[in-house]
């Protein structure tokens, strides 16, 4: 590590018993309420989860993998033991990397979650852009986000087995989606998380462009690719707006280009910079009352602003989705019990 790296790493601010609440999506949280608290989702995701061994993966890693630490990628171990710190996370998360030539990173496991890092996101970004992923990864750690993320992934795996029951497959495959919804609402609030790590929004944006494509950034224009994000939203034809719902539904992660310009936003924002100057929610604050109900409506609202700021002819239409949601909050609440 150069002494340049050295003197900004300690010259970051750090967030003693930071909540996740404090950087998390209000979508993502309000999709979460809502998951945890229907009837008998629990049973089921814990009788998917009890179907395989949470030690049997972190052995395969073991056996497979290069585990990281001082003697093993020790610029890795550095970078995960001051992300762990700046959000306060203890025990630190094991961090694995694998060899995998596609760019990707995933926290896993239920009672002690892991990080995977490939050989391809590693070879790709700079010390700063793994700051960020890393970062990124804690954050779903840090937010309980890994059980869940666990579950997708066996069910992803289980639905191929299934395939000669067509009943038990559609059922998997509805569940995957609703799953699937929720986890691209939680990979906005873990970039945040990411970004919380690097505090610098131009290295986070790095990130975005590499991996949507960028192999030499020098020729890159990065307001040049945020305009993409503005064009992709500005379509005028409902056929359009059809065909992204088609590509999205499937996919785990929110497309490149758009997650790049809702983070920048973010960076931009009043809640960004409240918590570098040390205001944010804090864990031992507890969860706060009537947090199922606010996390609903503030769901809504993110819905709804969305949907107004939109170009989009078929985002208008669900305009009033937002509405909807925010009177069917109090009623949600009723109905399920509790905060």
């Amino acid at each position: 590590m150069s002494s340049e790296e050295i003197e900004r790493s300690t010259a970051r601010v750090r967030f003693p018993g930071i909540s996740p609440r404090a950087y998390e999506h209000p979508v993502d949280r309000g999709a979460l309420a809502v998951l945890r608290a229907v009837p008998g989702i629990g049973p089921v995701l814990q009788a998917v989860a009890g179907a395989f061994t949470e030690r049997g993966e972190r052995l395969g890693y073991l056996a497979s993998s290069i585990r990281v630490g001082p003697k093993q990628y020790p610029e890795l171990d550095r970078l995960r033991l001051e992300v762990a710190a700046t959000l306060d996370v203890d025990p630190v998360p094991e961090l694995f990397v694998r060899r995998d030539p596609v760019p990707n990173a995933m926290s896993l496991g239920i009672d002690k979650p892991f990080i995977v890092l490939t050989t391809g996101l590693v070879e790709l970004l700079d010390h700063d852009g793994l700051r960020f992923a890393i970062g990124h990864e804690m954050g779903h750690v840090l937010s309980g986000h890994a059980l869940y993320q666990t579950i997708l992934q066996r069910l992803m795996q289980l639905q191929y087995g299934l395939g000669w029951m067509p009943a038990g497959y559609w059922a998997i495959r509805a569940v995957i989606a609703a799953l699937c919804e929720w986890y691209r609402k939680t990979e906005l609030s873990c970039d945040r998380a990411g970004l919380l790590c690097v505090q610098d929004p131009a290295a986070a944006l790095r990130v975005h462009v590499a991996m949507a494509g960028g192999m030499d950034l020098s020729q890159v224009d990065t307001a040049e690719f945020l305009k993409q994000a503005k064009e992709y939203e500005q379509v005028d034809d409902v056929r359009d707006s059809v065909l992204k719902l088609i590509r999205t539904w499937p996919l785990t992660h929110p497309l490149a280009v758009v997650r790049a310009a809702e983070l920048q936003k973010w960076a931009a924002g009043e809640e960004y910079r409240a918590i570098l100057t040390g205001e944010y929610e804090r864990r031992e604050d507890g969860r706060p009352t009537g947090a199922f109900t606010d996390d609903l409506k503030a769901a809504a609202r993110s819905y709804k602003e969305s949907a107004a700021e939109s170009e989009d002819p078929l985002m208008k239409v669900f305009n009033e989705f937002g509405d909807v949601l925010a009177g069917a909050a109090g009623k949600v609440r009723s109905k399920f019990g509790g905060n």
